[in-house]
């Protein structure tokens, strides 16, 4: 193998390295933002919805 053989085999994992390192990030970053309020169509608002409901019916049940 010649210099250029390492070469164009070095450029090609470096692509596919930062390829899957993108869409790592990408994910990520998707995965992420579903973690914060954004007026109630994401998942932290659901799960703060239901813990007030919960609570609801503690005091319910507490009340009997």
């Amino acid at each position: 193998m010649q210099a250029q053989d390492y070469a164009t085999i070095a450029v090609a994992v470096m692509t596919i390295v930062g390829g899957f390192a993108g869409a790592v990030r990408w994910l990520v970053k998707h995965y992420l933002n579903e973690l914060k309020p954004n007026g109630g169509s994401s998942l932290k608002d659901s799960v703060k919805r239901l813990e007030e409901r919960i609570d609801d019916l503690y005091k319910l049940v507490a009340e009997k």
